[in-house]
């Protein structure tokens, strides 16, 4: 221990240990700054499956911290595609093996009350510190722009008609989860996770308060069934939902620096946080350490700007039907390298992301298609759609399996 006592001032503070903040945490230690770090229960190996493109990944990050990758993914939508760009996800043990906190002090509390240097603890103990940063996560989404999912893990054995160990669909838009063409999209995420598993995973994207779990579950046991994948019915699941519209915080001195996806590092298309937030540790690292403000550091004019076009794509994403979000995809992914990039996962590479979205929207067929793109028509499309009641597990996976191969 650095023989840092709680009360005394530390360098800096980090209020939540999921995966951006310990490494922030850790990053902050190697740098030789007096860190304190808080979490209800730091010791607890996190939950969600986080996955990336290899590219993003920062250089100090250990390979150990890969638990699967995918050299050429595939998108699905009118046809079959293979990005080449290598994909990994992240071994979550790994990932916390690299980012050990050996030199902190870590406290085991919830935070009560994050201030700009200061934080109390939910037993009244105070943390002084010449920074903190706020890592939580964020609220409920409510009504706002969401992203939902639904995941299955399935044994590799089980899995091999659809997804073989280091294969992987990142997008798959083929007409296989009963959902119909006059219902909210959603499209199938499928990767080896590593450990002998693979998970498949219903997504939906930029709806007004999401899609529900048991609707994220039919449509995912529907594209099993069409693919004759038969499950043993005590298969683990996960959950996600959460916002895409956390907007990137203003630029300031003397304030608490939300940082990760609090800090308007979530993709507001794609829904991805891990990576960015980890390549941006050292930028607010150096910053805080030269004097100046992380905030700007990591928030530049382009960078916000990127954001800001992002939230453009998401609000037309959000308004599309099925064959329209396909057809989208479909002139994407015929952009260029650089352009796909900037879209998928640049920080701030504003001159192709607006070459990437303009070209996109121009040559998204038929023609009128576009004015649902921009917001012309449709805009409130899916507002207040009924996706009727949740069903039980047994229901649900018989119903799957009387669907016809052919969907």
């Amino acid at each position: 221990m650095s023989g840092l006592e709680i009360g005394k001032e530390a360098d800096v503070c980090v209020v939540g240990l999921g995966p951006t903040g310990r490494a922030l945490a850790h990053r902050a230690m190697r740098a030789g700054l007096r860190v304190v770090a808080v979490d209800p229960r730091p010791e607890r190996l996190w939950v969600p499956t986080y996955s990336c493109w290899v590219d993003e990944l920062p250089e100090w990050l250990p390979h150990g911290a890969i638990a699967s990758r995918i050299d050429r993914p595939v998108v699905w939508t009118t046809a079959e595609r293979r990005i080449e760009r290598p994909y990994c996800v992240l071994s979550k043990r790994g990932l916390w093996d690299a980012l050990p906190l050996d030199d902190a002090t870590v406290r085991a509390q919830r935070a009560r009350t994050v201030e700009a240097h200061r934080v109390e603890l939910a037993d009244g103990t105070e943390v002084v510190a010449g920074a903190v940063f706020d890592t939580r996560g964020q609220a409920s989404p409510g009504q706002r722009r969401t992203a939902s999912a639904h995941g299955i893990f399935v044994d590799e054995d089980r899995a091999a008609p659809m997804v073989t160990p280091g294969e992987g669909l990142m997008l798959d838009w083929r007409d296989q989860n009963g959902a119909g063409p006059d219902a909210p999209p959603s499209f199938l995420y499928a990767v080896p996770l590593g450990d002998g598993t693979v998970i498949f995973e219903e997504t939906s994207l930029g709806l007004r308060g999401g899609m529900p779990q048991h609707e994220l579950r039919r449509r995912t046991l529907n594209r099993l069934a069409a693919h004759g994948i038969r499950l043993r019915g005590d298969e683990k699941s996960e959950a996600a939902h959460y916002p895409l519209d956390y907007a990137p915080p203003k630029a300031g001195p003397g304030q608490v620096i939300p940082f990760g996806s609090r800090g308007g590092m979530m993709h507001p298309i794609t829904g991805y946080c891990v990576a960015d937030s980890l390549s941006l540790v050292d930028t607010a690292l150096d910053a805080l350490q030269r004097g100046d403000d992380p905030i700007r550091a990591m928030w530049p004019w382009q960078a916000r700007l990127v954001y800001w076009m992002r939230m453009r794509g998401v609000y037309g994403l959000g308004r599309l039907t099925t064959a329209q979000s396909k057809s989208m995809f479909d002139a994407f992914f015929t952009r260029p390298p650089r352009q796909q990039r900037a879209l998928l996962s640049a920080h701030d590479d504003y001159t192709a992301l607006g070459a990437a979205l303009f070209m996109t929207v121009a040559t998204t067929w038929p023609f009128r298609w576009r004015y649902d793109l921009v917001g012309w028509t449709n805009r409130n499309r899916w507002v207040g759609y009924d996706f009727g009641r949740a069903a039980d597990a047994d229901e649900i996976i018989a119903a799957a399996e009387e669907l016809p191969d052919h969907l």
